[in-house]
Formats: structure tokens, C-alpha cells, sequence
């Protein structure tokens, strides 16, 4: 049986993370993994200390794609699903905390459920990474109709088993809120997300970012509502009022 993990991370700018969040994943409990960096043309440094570092650590589990110029998460994080050797597929973006154990534990529930695809729980986290006691906890099952009024899949906690959804089915779309648009879609096929209810990741949310992008975050939401769901305006505004409730709550 192939359980290699394929664990996907976008790197765009994030020379003050990067060699921290490849540190937890080498030190995951579960060691069948390989660590796929696409390197999003980075402009602050990143791509030449990722260079340097995986040059002196010599782990051949580890592989950099390196884009010509920048193309954004969606395309990165496709682009890492299609160069991926693993049964599962897991992201992690490069500025989050998985604890040690988080693939172990959610491999094995994976298994247990026979779940195509999962999500879990996660813990709020200041800009240096100490969690606040705040955590999100999901629902045990999501349907497409439940995840229009409750986007709690956070995609740091995302594993997916290849061999029940089909990679030419994990694509994210370019559009914004890429990930939920992923989600929705899957859902909307047919799959039923099971939720993880261990809390195992760390969403790292800098101070600057508590107060600011709720407008940004509104609108893409209702574009996606719209747009790519193309749902109609007042099942649009019902499923939005459930929405912006729960997006307050987990952060209040």
C-alpha cells in the first residue's frame, strides 16, 4: 500500500517562516512523506535561503519547484498536486504549525473512516507562533449545503486520498477564496468532508491582520456565491448571514 503523504506548501515571501514550518514537518511522528516547496518567485530573500539551507540538510525527501515568475497560491499549490508521488495529498502553508503528531493521528482516522477527503480542527496563533486558547472546532461530517453556510475547512488541516478523488479533481481554481472554491466544488460532487477533531494545527494570524481585509474577505465570499457557485441572490444572502456569523465567532 502506497501511505506516502504529499504535503504541498506555496512559498512566496515568507523568509521569516520557512525554515521554521520545514522544521515541523521533519519532525512529524509519521516519516513516509515527501515535502513539496514551490518556490512562488519570491522576492525578499526566500529562494536564496531555502537554497542554502536544503543544500547543507541534504533530506532527499524534500524538492523545491522554482516558478519563473509569480502565479499566485492556486497555481502553485495544483502545480505541487500534479509533481506529487503520494496516495494523500496534505497542505500546509508556509507560515502555520502542524504538531508532531498531526499526520500520524489524521492518517490513522482517515483510514478508520475511510475518508476521501478530511479537515480538523485549529488553533489560533500570535505572529510567533504561540497559540491563544482560541481553537476552531469542526463539525464530525460536511456536506456541500452545510459548507455554503460554514467555511471551517482551513486548508493547513486538508488531507485528501487520491485514490478515491482523482488528482485532475484537485485543482484549485484562480479565483479568490481559491481554497473554499476547491472545497465547495469537491462537495458539490458528491464527496462528504469528515472532520478531524483533534487540534493539531496552528493558524498563525499576525497582530496587523486582526482588524483589517473584512471587506475583502465579504466580497470574495459573495463572489464565490454568485460567481462560481452561481447561486441566486436570495440563497446567496441566506447562506451569507450564516456565514458572517460564524466567520465573528471564531474570531471573537
Amino acid at each position: 500500500m502506497n501511505d506516502l503523504v504529499s504535503i504541498i506548501v506555496p512559498v512566496y515571501n515568507v523568509k521569516n517562516f520557512i525554515i521554521e514550518t520545514i522544521g515541523y514537518v521533519r519532525a512529524q511522528s509519521y516519516t513516509n512523506w515527501e515535502l513539496i516547496l514551490i518556490e512562488d518567485h519570491s522576492d525578499d530573500g526566500t529562494g536564496k535561503l531555502l537554497t542554502e539551507y536544503l543544500d547543507e540538510l541534504q533530506d532527499d525527501r524534500i524538492r523545491v519547484i522554482w516558478l519563473d515568475e509569480n502565479a499566485g497560491p492556486a497555481a502553485a499549490r495544483n502545480l505541487g498536486v500534479e509533481q506529487s508521488r503520494g496516495r494523500y495529498i496534505a497542505y500546509l502553508d508556509a507560515d502555520d504549525i502542524w504538531e508532531p503528531d498531526k499526520l500520524l493521528r489524521q492518517l490513522g482516522f482517515m483510514r478508520e473512516k475511510k475518508a476521501a477527503f478530511c479537515f480538523g480542527n485549529y488553533e489560533f496563533a500570535d505572529e510567533q507562533g504561540a497559540g491563544t486558547g482560541k481553537v476552531v472546532h469542526v463539525p464530525a461530517t460536511l456536506t456541500y449545503r452545510r459548507a455554503l453556510r460554514n467555511t471551517t475547512i482551513f486548508t493547513s488541516t486538508v488531507m485528501m486520498d487520491t485514490e478515491q478523488i482523482d488528482r485532475a479533481k484537485i485543482r484549485m481554481p484562480d479565483v479568490k477564496s481559491e481554497d473554499t472554491a476547491l472545497w465547495w466544488q469537491l462537495l458539490r460532487s458528491g464527496y462528504i468532508a469528515y472532520g478531524f477533531q483533534e487540534t493539531l494545527v496552528r493558524y498563525r494570524r499576525p497582530v496587523k491582520s486582526l482588524s483589517s481585509n473584512k471587506l475583502t474577505a465579504i466580497k470574495r465570499i459573495w463572489a464565490l456565491y454568485r460567481k462560481v457557485e452561481k447561486l441566486g441572490v436570495l440563497y446567496s444572502g441566506y447562506n451569507f448571514c450564516f456565514w458572517a456569523f460564524r466567520a465573528v465567532r471564531r474570531r471573537v
